[in-house]
């Protein structure tokens, strides 16, 4: 167990922890939650006609669902940063699904799937996803949310070598193109969720906003003993 703790301490650092596990919880709180409320609601179908003339292209399954590696890889990159881009990044990342949410209740949306045929290997992957994953909770959508902010939480950090920045930004955009391919999503979704991360990430990075953040996880790291110091690096350049 103690060799345990010191690998994820290595990994992780003691004020990126709390962050990491509450985005994890509050984002799966937000997402399959509202389906309590709204399952049985009418839900707005806002497919355009540009999404009609975008292609089903069955394979690009793997790229909407090999996403997860890429969020897991990211988000624990973003959480050993300094502390106050900690803060700064995880406030927004909470702000975002609160948004979210309000629009999962406020105003449900919904589309309208293809007819998959039975036969070949990503056909049947295509079935699979559509029978387990509900068309709701579209808009905005997080799939592109969560993509978005893996590039921009590590955008502009020297750290981070630029080959894997511009990776992420790549990543990013193939991802967000494949919610359209595999007709999980229409453009407006898109567009929501790239959206919606910029103005959060523009929202976190003031001092009210992440610094009531970082007063909080303060109290919860202390009352844990995970760590001791200034608040959120404050004080700190």
């Amino acid at each position: 167990m103690e060799k345990l703790r010191k690998m994820l301490g290595a990994l992780i650092p003691p004020y990126g922890r709390i962050p990491l596990m509450v985005a994890v919880a509050w984002n799966m709180t937000v997402y399959f939650g509202s389906r309590v409320f709204t399952s049985g609601w009418f839900h707005h179908d806002i497919e355009g006609r540009l999404d009609r003339l975008i292609p089903f292209v069955p394979w690009t399954a793997a790229i909407y669902l090999g996403c997860y590696a890429f969020w897991i890889v990211n988000y624990i990159l973003i959480a050993r940063q300094e502390k106050r881009h900690v803060c700064r990044f995880f406030a927004a990342d909470f702000l975002s699904r609160a948004v979210c949410l309000a629009f999962y209740l406020l105003y449900p949306t919904t589309n309208t799937r293809p007819a998959v045929e039975p036969e070949g290997f990503w056909n049947q992957v295509m079935i699979g996803l559509y029978a387990t994953d509900a068309a709701d909770n579209l808009f905005p959508s997080i799939h592109c949310l969560v993509s978005w902010f893996c590039y921009i939480g590590l955008r502009g950090k020297e750290n981070i070598p630029k080959w894997y920045r511009g990776l992420s930004c790549l990543l990013a955009v193939l991802v967000c193109i494949s919610t359209l391919t595999t007709k999980q999503h229409v453009v407006p979704d898109v567009l929501g969720g790239v959206l919606l991360a910029e103005i959060c990430f523009f929202i976190g990075k003031k001092a009210g906003v992440w610094g009531t953040y970082g007063r909080i996880l303060d109290k919860i790291n202390g009352k844990l003993c995970l760590e001791g110091g200034n608040p959120c690096g404050q004080g700190r350049k």
